[in-house]
């Protein structure tokens, strides 16, 4: 079959686009190349994910750029494509297939699109089809395994680190976070109610993980174990790890003063820094695995957060990152360390 290049490239090629972004980006460019009179180009996706329910990609002719922008779940239907494409001229959309969710692939003109320009664009959508379900199912599968993972260890199960005791020895600072005193809270909370107490605390630590470019690893019950890879010197992912542990504090502040205006107690919490090296990979059974990390570095941290009610501080830091970090800590002494053979210098912050 003897077919236009923009429809060829869909049959033959674009299947192996490595994303959304890179195939928007290449089909614009050829249909434009084709002598169709395009300002720009949206293509939007849904996605499982708990807050973004759909992802758009928006491509402008003129510069080639590509941006994104998201629609969050529970909002107003996904209308970021065709709003930003009637900014620029014309708008001819198409829903790609007609199953529920289906990818929509949207164009603006910098004219009105003849009835000969409109049969080709909806043609380019029809062949569109087969690479965007093979590139949607990716993206879902990607933003699953993000939601369940955590960006760094999804990318490196999707990039086929599927093997039992696969891994790399990584440095990074760790964050090792616990609520206190949630046994005996739990029992005398109805469950609905202790659901939401963990959320909100899990949204604090989380936020501020993230915020501060980290990642949690796992909830472990009321739990947390997050990381901060040392991609360059030690002390810009301890800096990092600081920062986080200073905006979950005020998040906790915050929380406590609305729950106690609720006549709900507040939520004690104990936080703990480290920074030294992990096994990060796979370990579990044959045919269940867990990506994590794991080794003394990881044992250290979380036997530090176990002295945080002991010694009455919410935060409690190792020597390891305070030998790497300018910021102001105060010194505790010394402290040993059940399973850990060595004392362990302990520094707290200030106002805590």
């Amino acid at each position: 079959m003897d077919l236009p290049a923009p429809l060829a490239w869909l049959v033959d090629e674009a299947g192996a686009s490595s994303d959304p972004e890179l195939f928007l980006a290449e089909l614009g460019g050829r249909l434009l190349a084709d002598g169709l009179p395009l300002a720009g180009a949206a293509l939007t996706l849904a996605v499982p994910h708990p807050i973004i329910a759909r992802r758009t990609w928006l491509w402008r002719a003129e510069t080639g750029v590509v941006i994104e922008a998201l629609g969050f779940a529970g909002g107003p239907p996904g209308q970021a494509g065709h709003g930003w494409l009637a900014g620029l001229g014309p708008v001819l959309e198409e829903t790609v297939c007609p199953a529920p969710d289906s990818p929509v692939l949207g164009w603006a003109g910098c004219r009105p699109f003849d009835p000969a320009e409109a049969y080709r664009l909806r043609q380019a959508s029809r062949f569109a089809a087969a690479p965007l379900a093979a590139l949607a199912a990716r993206a879902a599968l990607a933003t699953l395994l993000e939601a369940y993972l955590g960006r760094r260890s999804a990318a490196q199960v999707q990039a086929g680190a599927l093997c039992r005791g696969a891994g790399e020895t990584i440095r990074a600072a760790l964050l090792c976070a616990d609520l206190r005193d949630f046994t005996a809270l739990s029992e005398a909370t109805e469950p609905t109610v202790m659901i939401a107490a963990l959320d909100a605390w899990f949204d604090r630590v989380t936020g501020a993980v993230h915020a501060f470019g980290g990642e949690v690893l796992k909830f472990i019950g009321d739990g947390v174990l997050a990381i901060f890879p040392a991609a360059g010197a030690p002390g810009e992912a301890c800096d990092a790890a600081l920062r986080a542990v200073a905006a979950a504090r005020a998040g906790m502040a915050h929380l406590d003063a609305t729950r106690q205006a609720q006549g709900l107690p507040s939520l004690p919490f104990g936080m703990a820094l480290h920074f030294g090296e992990m096994l990060w990979g796979n370990i579990g059974a044959a045919d269940r695995l867990d990506f994590t990390a794991i080794g003394p570095a990881v044992n250290l941290v979380s036997r530090l957060e176990g002295l945080c009610k002991p010694l009455g501080h919410n935060v409690l830091i190792s020597g390891a990152v305070a030998k790497e970090t300018a910021t102001a800590l105060i010194p505790l002494g010394e402290h040993a360390l059940r399973g850990i053979a060595d004392p362990c210098a302990v520094f707290t912050l200030p106002e805590d």
